[in-house]
């Protein structure tokens, strides 16, 4: 494998390299659950590296090298496991003024039935409209767009997860014999149900654990704390031209909770700085991830660091010192 750097311990693989080349080098039918985030076809770059993906100089040419990756992702991904890919619809330059969308999720999702995958959800992850219009100056979301020309008015539109099942039979089912435990989310639970937390009994009954579940069995997401990320701006470089925040930590919980087992394998080929592998760890999987950039590949490797040490104190908080 040709990796500028790595670090390997019984919990997670981090690679500094480029992720089709790192995918690439992955055992058949070895990963049980892939979440990550492409690089949204050159709104944003976060690299000067010609193998960086967001650099591509048009938009066939990046589906044309995304789908090298997506190959590689159906060969690793366990018969009837999961892909998540996390997206948004792609503003034509001058969208905010009278452009237009490109639908990057549709492509995204024709690509990956064509390739082996079974398209089977697409999560709607709401985002703030004045919030979006003070991080982007977006003319479109201002007011004085509704004062001089509505017909130009833009919205602050929802980012996607989009779910891909690999065709064939899931040999080990995803159980939860007591429930969910845990909700990643801003809403409060209500007190009353705290004390069928863990219920053992009839599942039916679990009304802590239900309410949870239509939390997320919802095909909108508007309860996921937007920030509630990992820190990423000190590992910026100065070439850097636009990042967007890594993607939140509720919506890679929820993910990896519902879609893979305790000590499972959790596949992140866009590591950024570790997000998702961080994720993974805090919630007792292993974590393999790639990141191109040097930057961002050093922060991950403290973010699961830290994910590793803290699932650690928690166990012996819990079970005390062996």
């Amino acid at each position: 494998m040709d990796v500028i750097a790595q670090k390997i311990t019984d919990r997670y693989a981090l690679y500094n390299g480029d992720c089709v080349d790192v995918v690439s080098a992955l055992p058949d039918d070895s990963v049980d659950l892939s979440i990550y985030s492409p690089p949204f076809c050159g709104l944003y770059n976060y690299s000067s590296d010609e193998r960086d993906m967001s650099n591509c100089k048009s938009y066939d040419e990046f589906f044309k090298h995304y789908e090298y990756l997506v190959n590689q992702i159906v060969r690793t991904t366990k018969s009837g496991r999961c892909s998540a890919v996390h997206c948004m619809d792609i503003p034509t330059h001058g969208a905010n003024t009278g452009g237009s969308l490109i639908d990057f999720p549709g492509d995204i999702i024709r690509m990956h039935e064509r390739l082996g995958f079974k398209y089977i959800a697409r999560y709607h992850i709401w985002k703030e409209p004045l919030g979006v219009r003070n991080r982007t100056m977006a003319k479109g979301l201002a007011h004085k767009q509704i004062v001089d020309d509505s017909i130009l008015c833009d919205v602050a539109s929802a980012d996607y997860l989009l779910l891909f099942r690999k065709k064939g039979e899931n040999k080990v089912p995803v159980i939860h014999p007591t429930g969910l435990h845990s909700y990643a989310g801003e809403r409060q639970i209500p007190h009353e149900l705290l004390q069928w937390k863990g219920h053992t009994g009839k599942q039916t009954e679990n009304r802590y654990s239900h309410w949870i579940w239509r939390q997320y069995a919802s095909a909108f997401w508007d309860d996921i704390r937007i920030d509630r990320v990992l820190p990423y701006k000190e590992c910026k470089d100065p070439d850097d031209e636009r990042h967007v925040h890594p993607l939140q930590l509720d919506v890679i919980e929820r993910t990896i909770v519902l879609r893979s087992n305790p000590d499972e394998v959790v596949l992140t080929p866009f590591l950024g700085v570790g997000s998702e592998a961080y994720g993974a760890l805090i919630n007792g999987r292993k974590a393999i991830g790639a990141e191109l950039k040097s930057t961002y590949y050093k922060q991950a490797v403290l973010n699961c660091d830290e994910a590793v040490n803290s699932g650690k104190q928690d166990q012996q908080e819990l079970f005390g010192e062996l």
